[in-house]
């Protein structure tokens, strides 16, 4: 991921970072990857469990409007 983002351009772009994981966190990789990118806007990341219901993942996507 780091490779990636250092060679995009993320510039206009609204970027939310997640995860999937059934234990671990995503902790502050979001916030790496934005300093690794230098550009874009990025939200707070989140790490999205594989039991998550339908109706949860949209309510997370609704507060991100």
């Amino acid at each position: 991921m780091s490779t990636f983002v250092e060679s995009q351009s993320f510039d206009g772009i609204t970027v939310i970072p997640f995860c999937t994981s059934g234990g671990s966190g995503i902790g502050r990789s979001g916030d790496n990857l934005a300093v690794q990118a230098g550009s874009g806007t990025w939200l707070s990341g989140e790490r999205l469990d594989g039991g998550m219901s339908e109706e949860d993942l949209a309510e997370w996507i609704e507060g991100l409007q």
